[in-house]
């Protein structure tokens, strides 16, 4: 009787964080599960950005995302969500200023950049926010494009400021493509696993010229995001 009633205690306390967003040590072996009205893609969040993995998480877990829009969408370079204001939005409302009280300090990681389906944390400018704090739950996934060496030799030079970028980012860069320019001020916390057509068709979407510039002419949501059991890619 007395293990029966323990079993059930776990089991309530189990569902009661699912509910509120809480981590369990379960989702460090999970992936993220993104459904919109454009079709599904999944990202894998990185154990090198631990706070970062942690938010968008319990973000996850506490049904934050659902219902949210890709409200600024750049073909070429990245699709922007996690603004809770463009929930009920209205068609040409400007979008973007949303999101919880709190930002998320860099964590900045040599080894994770801006590759095409890099998973990023959205921030305020180096004007107001020097220490390049993220916000607490708008992200980006990296379109971005494919650099010849050429390309990357000028990127290097001119906005660089003769800085080098890694060889085998240079390799990356040039193959799968990505935003070279955005490495070291924004972290990366995560990989698009699947859904790349998914990323394009977004990213190819018809935006709007108006006060709310660079939202999709129309709606492009996220129906449900969770956490999903890791499969092998």
């Amino acid at each position: 009787m007395r293990k029966s009633l323990f079993i059930l205690v776990a089991v309530v306390l189990l569902l009661a964080g699912c509910a509120t967003g809480k981590i369990t040590e379960a989702d460090y072996k999970k992936d993220v599960l993104l459904q919109t009205n454009y079709g599904n893609m999944v990202l894998r969040l990185s154990d090198l950005t631990p706070q970062h993995r942690d938010n968008f998480i319990r973000l996850v877990r506490s049904k934050y995302y659902n219902g949210i829009l890709f409200h600024r969408v750049i073909k070429n370079f990245m699709i922007q969500s996690g603004d809770p204001d463009s929930r009920h939005a209205h068609g040409g409302q400007p979008l973007g200023e949303g999101g919880p009280k709190y930002t998320i300090p860099a964590e900045l990681n040599a080894r994770l950049f801006h590759q095409k389906g890099a998973l990023g944390a959205a921030r305020e400018g180096d004007d107001v926010n020097p220490q390049k704090a993220s916000s607490g739950s708008q992200f980006y996934i990296v379109q971005g494009r494919v650099w010849t060496s050429g390309g990357l030799d000028t990127l290097e030079e001119k906005r660089l400021k003769g800085a080098k970028l890694p060889e085998d980012h240079r390799k990356v860069y040039i193959t799968r493509g990505g935003t070279p320019h955005l490495d070291g001020n924004y972290t990366v916390f995560g990989q698009l696993i699947s859904g790349y057509e998914v990323l394009d068709k977004i990213a190819s979407a018809p935006t709007s010229k108006g006060k709310d510039k660079d939202r999709p002419v129309y709606d492009i949501r996220i129906i449900k995001a969770k956490m999903i059991k890791r499969s092998e890619h």
